[in-house]
């Protein structure tokens, strides 16, 4: 079974409240996914993303950490901590060291098969893709596909 890493941005679209059309539109796709398809997927998160989700106060928080409670979350190896530094020094994603950084390295060193996100600045996204390949391809470390739930929800071909 592939595994997927669940990212921050996830649960917090399955309860977005926003009515904003991208906003309605991505809670759909994350809704979409997540009841119809997520059990073709092992699932994994992490400390960081469950720390990213109890940050702060808003809508629906926690909903959002209930429902990713129940996931195994990936170990953080200390070679992780180098990880995210060279991503950092190699302008590859932004110097938060809890965020998208962290999120990349977790799923790049555990082999997850796709990093599930709605990041689509600095993690799905086709123009840093070939960048984030050659960066984890010196580390020696495997590439996870970055996507979004909509690129994972099947399309019925019956």
């Amino acid at each position: 079974m592939r595994t997927v890493y669940i990212e921050t941005s996830i649960p917090s679209f399955y309860y977005e409240i926003r009515e904003e059309p991208e906003m309605v539109a991505r809670r759909s796709w994350t809704r979409q996914w997540w009841n119809r398809y997520r059990g073709n997927y092992e699932l994994v998160t992490s400390e960081g993303v469950m720390a990213e989700l109890e940050e702060g106060e808003y809508p629906n928080q926690m909903d959002a950490v209930a429902l990713m409670s129940g996931f195994p979350r990936l170990d953080m190896p200390d070679e992780i901590a180098n990880i995210v530094d060279t991503y950092i020094a190699n302008h590859l994603m932004p110097r938060e060291r809890l965020g998208d950084a962290l999120h990349l390295a977790l799923a790049s060193f555990h082999k997850c098969d796709f990093l599930l996100t709605w990041n689509c600045s600095h993690l799905a996204n086709a123009n840093k893709f070939e960048h984030i390949r050659i960066i984890n391809t010196r580390l020696g470390l495997f590439v996870p596909a970055l996507v979004t739930p909509m690129e994972l929800c099947e399309e019925d071909i019956s």
